[in-house]
């Protein structure tokens, strides 16, 4: 089993994160191989749509910090003075691999339950459409320390009014509350 799976039934290409024992928190390869298991689906010409959702308790609570703040682990720890580029290279390049769903050339069904906070809403505010249980959580708390999302999806999506309290607050909201946040109401 991989860290992201997919699966063919038919005209559905379901591809899930697969790390529920973190909740599907993301590590360095995730991006990658969500990116991989898109351009799967897309080149499949049997497939008309694709569902994108989480094994185990959440969608995705973001960036793995626990396995990123281990040096062992972390192949982008920087020895001083560190070089904010790098950084920007980094997350640049996962912001590619994440906005292949929105590139995706069949439509994107994003279920989340539990979590769907920090890149995790970058993930899946990157979709054509997002159906969230009521008690899911969306939102992403990090800008209220590193700014905003790399994918700036969350303007797109909901508005620039209610993305800027989002982000100026960090807050987050259920999916009972996400109804309200639609731009078209």
């Amino acid at each position: 089993m991989g860290k992201v799976e997919i699966e063919i039934d038919g005209k559905i290409a379901r591809i899930f994160l697969n790390r529920p024992e973190v909740l599907n928190a993301i590590d360095t390869e995730l991006p990658y191989l969500l990116s991989r298991a898109v351009k799967e689906a897309d080149e499949n010409d049997e497939v008309h749509v694709i569902i994108l959702s989480g094994r185990g308790d959440a969608f995705c609570a973001g960036y793995d910090l626990t396995a990123f703040a281990n040096d062992e682990y972390n192949p982008l720890t920087q020895k001083m003075p560190w070089d904010p580029i790098k950084d920007y290279q980094t997350m640049w390049n996962d912001t590619q691999h994440f906005m292949s769903i929105w590139k995706s050339l069949k439509p994107v069904i994003c279920k989340v339950h539990g979590f769907a906070i920090a890149g995790g809403s970058d993930i899946a505010l990157c979709s054509d459409m997002i159906i969230m249980a009521d008690n899911a959580e969306i939102g992403y708390m990090p800008s209220r320390v590193w700014g905003t999302p790399t994918t700036a999806m969350w303007v797109h999506r909901i508005g620039p009014e209610k993305a800027k309290k989002m982000l100026f607050t960090g807050d987050k909201i259920n999916g009972k509350e996400a109804v309200s946040y639609t731009h078209l109401t």
